[in-house]
């Protein structure tokens, strides 16, 4: 995108960047919890399927005001550092979900909410900034989510296991444990990063390290496309993850599958995520146009809608597991791309750029969630696909706004 420079190995890059992949993979799981024993978890606290659904709408609002609030600092303050913090809520949030009652499920939604809204673009950051402006940084900042989808694809089942042993309570006890284990090789490669960061060619903390507050937002504001792309995050993550809150009762009401058979029909949504956001990061970075970038995102949010259709009208289970595979592939292609056109954009204020991305998802949580949550309540599934499907469509126009970068931007900003 902004270098010629071909794409260092996969595994080079993963040496680089592992501890901000495992933190990635961990911070999925509490909300896979929730999603995958959504019955259970609606039974335990006395209220029905879609108001404990709708629980998670409320991760949203502290993820929104923290990201908002935080997206400049990434970068000001070492990422890993905020990582680490990030975790340790994490961690805490985990063991509230264990009580009984919709309080504390929604402090439960509410503190994860807040501490993905800070650990994502952190972790992101601290990937992509290890590489520069090259595409390799691109390339970093979406294996990061890449490592985030592949715990959709293997948390499901995985927490099913164990969770016969000891409940899904155990499985979020667990999660807090690992969270706490993983705090200190976040932070140690937080301060490895921040180190660094000054030296490094172009990276996006460097500059926000000699930015004021205020300034990086306008300086975000200012980068041609930026507000279209955090607009394309904002609708389709109200798409996917208001359509991923309520996936579980849709298959148990049309297909009567059970929580341990869901659990495979939720593994097919995130191996299809996993490998279109692993293919997509590879190609769309190793891809020097970025107009073949911008119309693949359009097309397959194209695909996304009509996919969206097709869960929730699919007359038998191999179809509707089909639709669905279909639907998270073309949200993973949109995701990565956005990503990509973001890091290779906004290379003065990185860090502010994805902590804004990741609040506008996180808004879109909040939006798409709830907003379902009500048609699903007042009209029932046809009703929560149709708000879906206005969201997507919302992705789809922004979209098509964004605009060709031109030649001598890209010259401004290269290293």
């Amino acid at each position: 995108m902004n270098s010629t420079q071909p794409l260092p190995s996969e595994r080079r890059i993963i040496a680089e960047i592992w501890p901000a992949l495992l933190a990635s993979a961990l911070g999925l799981l509490p909300f896979t919890v929730l999603s995958t024993f959504l019955v259970p978890i609606a039974d335990w606290a006395g209220a029905g399927v879609a108001e404990t659904g709708t629980l998670r709408g409320l991760a949203g609002v502290g993820a929104v005001l923290a990201g908002v609030a935080a997206a400049p600092l990434i970068g000001r303050i070492a990422p890993g550092t905020v990582a680490a913090a990030a975790l340790g809520l994490m961690g805490v949030a985990a063991v509230l979900g264990t009580f009984s009652g919709l309080a504390a499920l929604a402090a439960f939604c509410l503190a994860t909410g807040i501490s993905n809204a800070l650990l994502y673009p952190a972790l992101s950051t601290a990937a992509a900034d290890r590489f520069g402006t090259t595409p390799a940084a691109g390339r970093a900042a979406t294996l990061v989510m890449t490592a985030q989808t592949l715990a959709s694809t293997l948390g499901a089942p995985l927490l099913v296991l164990p969770a016969l042993w000891w409940g899904w309570q155990g499985n979020l006890i667990a999660i807090a444990v690992l969270s706490l284990v993983l705090i200190p090789a976040v932070a140690r490669y937080g301060r490895a990063h921040g180190a660094g960061t000054e030296d490094a060619a172009g990276s996006g903390s460097g500059q926000a390290a000699r930015m004021g507050y205020i300034e990086a937002f306008r300086a975000l504001g200012a980068v041609p496309g930026a507000r279209a792309l955090l607009l394309v995050s904002f609708g389709r993550a109200g798409a996917l993850m208001g359509h991923l809150a309520f996936l579980a009762p849709l298959y148990a009401d049309k297909f009567q599958l059970t929580a341990s058979e869901f659990a495979f029909a939720w593994s097919v949504s995130g191996g299809a995520f996993f490998l279109g956001h692993l293919l997509a990061g590879r190609m769309l970075n190793a891809e020097v146009s970025e107009r073949r970038t911008r119309a693949v995102m359009a097309i397959c949010l194209g695909t996304a809608l009509a996919a969206l259709l097709g869960v929730y009208l699919a007359p038998a289970l191999p179809l509707a597991l089909l639709c669905t595979a279909l639907l998270s592939a073309s949200h993973a292609v949109v995701s990565a791309a956005v990503t990509t056109l973001l890091v290779a954009r906004c290379t003065q204020v990185r860090g502010t750029a994805l902590g804004m991305n990741a609040a506008g998802m996180s808004l879109g949580l909040f939006l798409g969630t709830a907003a379902s949550g009500a048609a699903l309540a007042a009209a029932g599934y046809l009703g929560a696909a149709a708000v879906l499907g206005a969201l997507t469509l919302l992705a789809l126009g922004a979209a098509l706004a964004v605009p060709a970068r031109t030649t001598g931007q890209i010259q401004e900003q290269q290293p």
